[in-house]
């Protein structure tokens, strides 16, 4: 298996991979809905940057509240897109179509976070 864990290791390198595109991301997403924050703007992006950081952090350290936390952080955001959007269905792809796909991979990564959980006791 590629993505086994090895002793040393909590899980393997394709959840690694994707806890630190969180981190990146949300990063970026944080640091620009800070400045609109401070603008007057929406706080919207400032705190789904700071739940997708926390994600990536929680995904790196083999920990399933990581997916969680996502879900929390995808779910409000499907909440934002409709109340800036509404029910207008290609208004909300563009909100909507990376959110989802992220959420895609992180379920692809629960047999490994349940090995690792199972693995910490």
């Amino acid at each position: 298996m590629v993505n086994a864990p090895s002793p040393g290791q909590r899980v393997g390198w394709g959840v690694k991979l994707l806890g630190w595109t969180c981190v990146l991301f949300g990063l970026l997403l944080f640091s620009g809905g800070a400045w609109l924050i401070a603008l007057g703007g929406s706080w919207y992006y400032g705190l789904a940057g700071l739940g997708l950081f926390a994600s990536g952090v929680l995904l790196n350290r083999g920990r399933m509240t990581g997916l969680w936390l996502y879900l929390i952080v995808w779910g409000g955001t499907m909440a934002w897109a409709w109340w800036e959007s509404g029910s207008d269905w290609w208004a909300q792809v563009p909100r909507m179509l990376s959110p989802t796909i992220i959420l895609l991979l992180m379920l692809t990564c629960i047999p490994a976070l349940s090995r690792a959980e199972r693995a910490r006791g």
